[in-house]
């Protein structure tokens, strides 16, 4: 078994980062968790999995948790796990300001504040990995996904930024670009469609109806749609490993758009991403 490490995951309530919790802790790793609901807290540390409760769209709660895990590792960590984001549907001109704010709330800022407040630590004693959940999304981008697109690009900037920055640090950064896994992932992003799009009056009437049912699918909705362990493979080298990737690509979609991207001029990968659903 590989040696024990302290990791940190944010967005544990479901799916990858639940998953990737599991995982980790099956290999004799030290996992704290996080989940932005009270409800979901409680259900995790009733399973046995160490719980903070941490809303990335409110700096209090990121200051918080971060003094009480402090508490809880000994103010030593070895490694975190950005994961917790969600996905707001929508055209782009039917995104309001306040609804792309709230987008990049969680899924930018809080990440960023978040890591901006773990990076000292691991100056401090020395060595980290800072592993990024980001997504095939954020270096190719598809229609309706305008907000969610705009965060993951905004993140990869950051993050290959500040992976730069930090070099000679011995704090390794990596980013794992899944596309479709199986999770709430859909489920959640349609309650934000509804509550958030003015349907009725879009120009995108028509194409919101193909989307609705899209959203609803039970099961997997587009093929090669992996199980959540995908992910979780992929940070278990990222922490692991004596050498990990910068990128993690996670199913057939994002090797095969990442090697279109370099490929196809922009006019014929437009064509195709039209075409993807």
């Amino acid at each position: 078994m590989p040696e024990s490490k302290t990791i940190f995951i944010t967005g544990c309530s479901t799916g990858i980062g639940y998953t990737t919790a599991v995982e980790l802790k099956k290999r004799g790793h030290r996992v704290i968790c996080s989940a932005r609901k009270q409800a979901d807290v409680l259900r995790l540390q009733a399973e046995g999995l160490e719980t903070l409760q941490l809303d990335l769209a409110d700096s209090g709660s990121i200051q918080q948790a971060v003094k009480q895990l402090m508490v809880l590792v000994d103010g030593k960590i070895d490694g975190l796990f950005n994961n917790a984001a969600f996905g707001q549907p929508g055209a782009v001109e039917d995104l309001s300001r306040e609804v792309l704010r709230n987008q990049f709330e969680t899924n930018v800022f809080g990440t960023h504040e978040l890591t901006n407040l773990i990076i000292p630590i691991m100056r401090q004693q020395g060595h980290g990995r800072i592993i990024y959940n980001s997504s095939v999304l954020g270096f190719v981008a598809m229609r309706y996904r305008g907000a969610y697109n705009a965060s993951k690009f905004a993140l990869e900037g950051l993050v290959d930024t500040l992976r730069i920055e930090l070099h000679g640090t011995n704090i390794k950064l990596s980013l794992v670009e899944p596309g479709p896994i199986e999770s709430h992932f859909r489920k959640n992003a349609y309650a934000l469609f509804k509550a958030n799009i003015d349907i009725a009056s879009s120009a995108h009437i028509d194409t919101y109806q193909a989307m609705e049912n899209r959203l609803q699918k039970e099961g997997p909705a587009v093929p090669f749609t992996l199980p959540a362990t995908a992910v979780a493979e992929k940070v278990i080298h990222a922490l692991e490993s004596g050498k990990p990737k910068i990128r993690y690509y996670v199913t057939v979609p994002t090797y095969l758009f990442a090697y279109l991207k370099r490929l196809l001029p922009m006019a014929w990968l437009d064509f195709l991403l039209r075409k993807a659903q």
